[in-house]
């Protein structure tokens, strides 16, 4: 009987290791969806994931969820220095020009068909006051996304680097070393043709 327990605690132990990643990575877009990173809805996120995860069994992932605690720790840093500054700026936007603000729908290189570094790109994008993600056009590799206050094409560069940025920190922390290889190529493209930093 001892044994048969023993054989059934190693059982569930190896069924949570191999979902954990799961119940992390789910509970990162429960965050991000709700918009705010408070005790609450991060435990809300972990049921969610827990609940999700045991009540369906989804195939094995092609690849496994990279664990890279500091780049996640330095990506949800971001993203909260990234949301205090867009706050800023459309503050500014709207006390500055009020309603002759402008705006603009920026065409941005999507460096990865990787389905959880496009999720995480376009909610984290979203999260930021003043822009938002549109549409992702998978079949010519684009993200159409919207920016409050590009007035020339100075500002719809800038629009677009900073969209491009998001997607860079993203994929340090979440994506595959391929992955990232191939976005630092394609950023060193957009950087040689743009004669810009990409």
């Amino acid at each position: 009987m001892t044994n048969r327990d023993g054989r059934d605690g190693r059982a569930v132990v190896r069924r949570l290791s191999a979902r954990w990643p799961g119940i992390v990575w789910l509970t990162l877009v429960w965050v991000l969806l709700w918009g705010t990173f408070t005790p609450l809805t991060v435990v809300g996120g972990v049921l969610a994931a827990v609940v999700v995860t045991g009540l369906f069994r989804l195939p094995p992932a092609p690849d496994r969820l990279p664990f890279r605690p500091l780049r996640l720790l330095g990506l949800a840093g971001y993203l909260v220095y990234d949301l205090v500054v867009s706050a800023g700026e459309v503050s500014w936007q709207t006390l500055r020009r009020g309603p002759d603000s402008r705006g603009a729908i920026v065409a941005v290189p999507l460096l990865s068909a990787s389905d959880r570094v496009v999720i995480v790109v376009a909610n984290a994008f979203t999260l930021s006051p003043g822009t938002m993600g549109l549409q992702i056009d998978r079949d010519h590799a684009v993200w159409y996304v919207y920016a409050l206050g590009p007035r020339d094409r100075a500002g719809v560069e800038r629009a677009r680097r900073r969209a491009m940025d998001m997607q860079r920190r993203v994929l340090v922390a979440l994506g595959s070393p391929a992955e990232i290889a191939e976005a630092e190529r394609q950023l060193a493209e957009v950087a040689r043709r743009t004669g810009g930093t990409g």
